[in-house]
Order: structure tokens, then sequence, then C-alpha cells
């Protein structure tokens, strides 16, 4: 006679890992518009409006992560965390995330105003990217630890640009890749530190490994919408004829 399983039980370590990198499948590299990008189908102007409304995530994150340091009483977790916000913000006389993505945007061609003004980001952008923010805010920080780990499958996007992206745009100037370089080690890292939280805070009962599960498809969800956002905005789109009505901003 076969034991009874136990659904209560929590998954092992490893069983528990491999479910949250299995949500990878989810992963905005499977968005039309990213799977677009990788494909050189892109038009400049889509691809500008890419690097504009990602700006408002990247400005983001710093936010975030002051967020999480400021739930977490965990001295030693916070030395560790503080790191992600120096090096969106710089520091030493180095740059960091924020001036690396406009220099992205300088290399697609837009102003460095363009980009900063944020004039050309998407309400749908601002809507998500806001409430990944007010969540780290909100939540306990193992949470908001847990939300990060889309940094999981970063590591693959960011080598398909660096790869692809001189052969299909070749009207980039390279150098504006310094962002996707940079993230390459940086987001190995860190996944360390926030897959070592999630897995040792989550993994005590199945009911906390699947709220962990609940907390990585949110945040694949936000980095869903803000693709959805950017194609729409950047995108044709008629119905019945008629082109689609941005949102009039005065």
């Amino acid at each position: 006679m076969n034991a009874v399983t136990d659904n209560n039980q929590p998954w092992s370590r490893e069983e528990f890992e491999e479910k949250l990198r299995t949500k990878g499948q989810g992963y905005h590299i499977y968005h039309p518009i990213h799977v677009a990008m990788y494909e050189g189908k892109l038009s400049k102007e889509q691809l500008q409006a890419w690097v504009a409304n990602r700006f408002y995530y990247q400005i983001g994150i710093p936010l975030k992560d002051a967020a999480i340091l400021s739930n977490c009483p965990d001295k030693e977790v916070r030395k560790e965390w503080i790191v992600r916000i120096t090096d969106h913000d710089g520091v030493d006389g180095q740059v960091g995330g924020i001036e690396a993505w406009i220099q992205l945007g300088e290399a697609v061609g837009l102003t460095r105003e363009q980009v900063t003004s944020l004039k050309l980001v998407s309400p749908g952008v601002k809507f998500a990217v806001d409430a990944y923010i007010n969540f780290a805010r909100q939540r306990p920080w193992q949470e908001s630890v847990c939300s990060s780990l889309t940094e999981l499958f970063a590591p693959h996007i960011h080598q398909q640009r660096i790869s692809s992206w001189p052969t299909m745009y070749p009207w980039i100037k390279e150098d504006g890749l310094s962002y996707f370089k940079k993230r390459l080690t940086e987001a190995r890292r860190d996944v360390e530190q926030g897959l070592s939280v999630t897995l040792e805070y989550f993994g005590k009962s199945r009911e906390m490994q699947e709220r962990a599960l609940e907390i990585l498809q949110f945040k694949l969800n936000v980095l869903w919408v803000i693709a959805d956002s950017i194609m729409l905005a950047s995108t044709d789109v008629t119905t019945d004829g008629v082109p689609y009505l941005r949102q009039p901003v005065y």
C-alpha cells in the first residue's frame, strides 16, 4: 500500500527553489514586445518608447530597495542589501544604473531631457511601478525581498540584448549597452541574497511557500503590465478602423 502524501508538508528546499525558478516561464522575456525586440522587428520609435518608459522602472528600483531597508530590523541583511541602492544611484564617482540607462536613452537617439522628464512614460507604466514600490513599503521586508526574485531570470535577457542589438539595431551606439553588461554580474550577486532569504523565511510551511509563489507572480505581473503598456503606447492600434486615441495630456 502506498503511503498517503501529505499535501500540507512543506516542499524540500530544492523543490521549493525549483518551483520559484519555474515561474520564469511567465517572465516578460516572452512578452510579444520583447520577442519582437530580440528578433530585430521593433522600429526605432518603438525601441525609444521602450527605453523611455522603462526609465521609470529604473528610478523606482532604489525607492523599492530603500523601502525594504526601512522595514528590515536585521543589520546584516541591510548591510548587504544597501549595495543595490548604490548600484543604481552610483557612488564614489562610479556611474550607477540610472545614469547608465540615461546613456542608453542617448544611444537610441533620445535626449537626456526626453528621458529624465518622464513625459514619454505611459500611465500604465507609472501605475504598475508605483504599485510595486507601494508593495515594498507596506508589506513585510521578507515579502519584498521575495518579489525581487524576478532577477533569477534577468541575466538571460540582458545577455540577449548585448548579443543581438549590435546586429539587429546597428544604429544604436554600442557604449549605450553598458547598463546590461553591468547588470549581468550585479543581478547574479543579488539573486544569491534574495534567494537565500526567501528559501529560509518561506520554507517553514507549505502555506508560506505558496505565498512566496504568489508574491513572485505579482512581480511577474508588474513586469508584464509594463510591457503591455509600452506596446500599446508604441504600436498603431485601431478599432473598427478608428485609430486608438491615447489620453490627451495638457
